[in-house]
């Protein structure tokens, strides 16, 4: 994941599934599921895949922060 782009957090990655650069997303599973399942709700209706196989402290680390992370999203090129 590192050479990709992608954005780290709730408010960002909910704007680029909005915004349709959302690639695929990445949820952490033993996140609060009222934080993850609106995002996976919106996911689904957009048609992008998500991947929950993740913690908090391994997606925080993947993505190169210090804390754990409940929601990132992989960008793919904007239409």
């Amino acid at each position: 994941m590192e050479t990709e782009k992608r954005v780290v957090g709730v408010k960002q990655s909910r704007k680029a599934i909005r915004e349709g650069r959302a690639r695929r997303v990445l949820l952490a599973s033993d996140a609060d599921p009222a934080i993850t399942g609106p995002i996976a709700a919106e996911c689904a209706a957009a048609g992008i895949p998500v991947e929950e196989n993740w913690t908090l402290a391994q997606l925080g680390r993947a993505c190169g922060i210090a804390v754990g992370a409940a929601v990132a999203a992989v960008l793919g090129e904007t239409v």
